[in-house]
């Protein structure tokens, strides 16, 4: 069955005047596992240092939840898990009495996330839901068992400024008095190392983007000779975002079926994918104090390159 949605924001987006796809489209089951082996790669750090962040001062998040009653851990879009397990592990192994609560709008991901959690760590109470993220904040809003809410791995640097803004005030309309949010924010340093995990030698992240092209062939009826377009990544220090493109590289049009349309490229048009913000410490206390939080800690790796933010209700 075709994603009318998908469909329409593939049409919405190659007929604006500078071509756009939504970064959500790169996670099909290809994109997802892809972007696996993006996460492998040496350049790509920021999925080592929130692993370090967790697995090593877990203990010192835990602490200063102040939780002295059974609560939920809610996450947002946790992918394979990996390392939200390592902070889990630590609640396990000290007897806290936690519910972790993972939400994704995709069942195979949620189904393989609970099946790796529980072969990891068995003792676990988990209750998986499937939807959109604020639909179950919404159902979740009204128990009054405290939370932890996860949005982790630098994801809230997808967003535009006033996407940021209206994510939070989200989130912080659905938390409670007492609820913790823990926020995954990559932090602007030296511009090579972000370049080259952007834009990797091996071409593994241009395979994840010219993907985008692939999906709309498979489930849209595009014929996108995806030989013609290259991608291009750029990084710009004074704003801190990394802005990703496919960039058509001779004259062409792409008919998508699904959509009876035909698309219009020129030489050299370029159609953005991705941003990714790059946050400074600055930024992120802004960003908690203009939407009603207030920052308890940021928790970084020893490289100083991520933090693991913890604000409060």
């Amino acid at each position: 069955m075709t994603d009318t949605t998908f469909a329409k924001d593939i049409h919405k987006g190659l007929t604006a005047p500078l071509k756009h796809i939504s970064s959500k489209y790169f996670y099909d089951d290809i994109g997802s596992g892809i972007f696996q082996d993006i996460m492998k790669m040496p350049e790509y750090y920021p999925t080592a240092c929130e692993f370090e962040i967790l697995s090593l001062q877990g203990c010192r998040i835990i602490e200063r939840l102040g939780f002295d009653k059974p609560f939920n851990i809610v996450e947002f879009g946790a992918g394979d898990g990996i390392k939200t397990r390592q902070l889990l592990k630590q609640l396990v192994e000290i007897g806290a009495n936690f519910t972790y609560v993972p939400i994704d709008i995709s069942k195979k991901a949620i189904e393989e996330l609970v099946s790796g959690m529980l072969k990891h760590l068995p003792k676990i109470k988990i209750n998986p839901m499937i939807g959109n993220y604020f639909s179950m904040m919404e159902e979740l809003s009204h128990t009054s068992v405290p939370a932890l809410y996860l949005f982790l791995g630098g994801n809230i640097g997808n967003y535009e400024a006033n996407e940021v803004n209206n994510l939070l005030k989200d989130f912080r309309g659905s938390m409670k008095k007492g609820d913790k949010l823990l926020t995954g924010f990559d932090l602007q340093k030296n511009p090579a190392t972000i370049r080259c995990a952007y834009d990797d030698p091996k071409g593994i992240t241009k395979s994840f983007n010219i993907n985008l092209l692939h999906r709309i062939n498979r489930e849209l009826g595009g014929n996108f000779k995806t030989n013609q377009f290259d991608f291009y990544s750029h990084y710009n220090p004074l704003n801190g975002e990394v802005r990703s493109y496919l960039i058509s590289l001779v004259p062409q049009n792409v008919f998508v079926k699904e959509n009876q349309q035909s698309y219009s490229f020129e030489r050299n048009e370029v159609i953005w994918t991705e941003l990714s913000k790059k946050y400074t410490l600055r930024e992120i206390e802004n960003a908690a104090e203009n939407n009603g939080f207030t920052v308890m800690e940021h928790f970084m790796d020893c490289k100083a390159f991520f933090t693991d933010s913890l604000w409060e209700v």
